[in-house]
């Protein structure tokens, strides 16, 4: 009797996740059957929205269902970030994770969402390196130089930022602890005040984002020494890495992927992953990445490679926020 109900059970359990299967291929074959929100936690007009909403037309024509872009701004993208992860997971309300959010994690003491946790990585949208750029009245003309002027001239040199704890500020204390220097770092409510006191000469130092700063380079205001990239860009090739300037391995870029709340079936996941991919293969997203001064992402470019890449971004900016003392209640 007893083997008879077990053998009942365990042929109730298989019929049961046959239909759990066939429920999970049924909503992806179905997806998405409605608009999709794609929700991202900046103000429009910044690199964050400009990314987001290319990606959206590009969605939106592959999957045929319309794909907004919802601004959600506030505490450094925490407020969008919250808001996605307690969304249904199904493939309806997605999310455009950047940097922030993996300096986040160990820069606020309370986050009410886990971006490890609390979200299914979907496919990496684009990067953007990081330039060193040093205002025309310093004697510096390379990366080597500036590190030997910081060092001999320690607390003289500034190094702005668009806010502590941003990827602008973390580069320089990055460079900090890559060298051993002594450098002041000079917090902004941006990036453009930020620029606009390194042309004036009130800072004399700035690890900016490349489209930001690239302008003012052009036109001979600011001297580019680096690029924070591990590779060199084609927008400047002729401005070497600071890994290849000596600092081996230094690498930062400010990103932008699509996650979705953590649970989203895993077809679902795949499909955004392909309809993303096939976005990124266009040569309409190939000019529009150019002409922005973003580099697309490498192949492969899938859930796993993101989430490990999410991850090694988690561990190396919680060791630099750790080591700079930085806390955001």
């Amino acid at each position: 009797m007893h083997s008879v109900m077990r053998r009942f059970a365990g042929c109730l359990a298989l019929a049961l996740a046959g239909i759990g299967f066939a429920t999970a291929a049924q909503a992806a074959d179905n997806y998405p059957s409605r608009p999709i929100t794609l929700v991202v936690g900046y103000a429009a007009g910044g690199a964050t929205d400009i990314v987001a909403r290319l990606m959206a037309k590009s969605l939106s024509d592959s999957l045929g269902q319309a794909v907004v872009v919802e601004n959600r701004p506030g505490a450094n993208s925490n407020i969008g970030a919250e808001v996605v992860s307690r969304a249904k997971p199904d493939g309806y309300t997605l999310y455009v994770g950047s940097i922030a959010n993996t300096i986040n994690r160990t820069l606020y003491e309370k986050l009410n969402y886990d971006f490890k946790k609390d979200f299914a990585p979907v496919a990496l949208l684009a990067t953007i390196p990081n330039i060193l750029v040093v205002h025309p009245s310093l004697p510096i003309k390379s990366v080597q130089e500036y590190i030997d002027y910081a060092k001999s001239h320690p607390g003289k040199l500034t190094c702005a930022s668009s806010g502590s704890g941003s990827s602008i500020h973390l580069s320089c204390e990055l460079f900090k602890m890559a060298t051993g220097t002594d450098i002041l770092h000079v917090p902004y409510r941006g990036s453009g005040p930020a620029v606009a006191d390194l042309l004036g000469g009130q800072v004399n130092s700035m690890f900016d984002n490349l489209p930001s700063s690239l302008p003012q380079v052009q036109a001979g205001k600011l001297r580019v020494l680096g690029v924070t990239s591990l590779e060199r860009v084609p927008f400047v090739p002729d401005v070497p890495t600071l890994a290849e300037s000596g600092l081996s391995g230094f690498s930062v870029q400010s990103w932008f992927a699509v996650v979705a709340p953590a649970g989203t079936p895993a077809a679902v996941v795949e499909k955004l992953n392909a309809a993303i991919n096939k976005g990124l293969s266009s040569n309409e997203m190939r000019s529009a990445y150019e002409h922005g001064g973003f580099v697309l992402p490498a192949p492969p470019n899938t859930p796993e490679t993101l989430q490990a890449f999410i991850d090694s971004e988690i561990a190396k900016w919680g060791k630099v926020v750790t080591s700079a003392g930085l806390k955001v209640q």
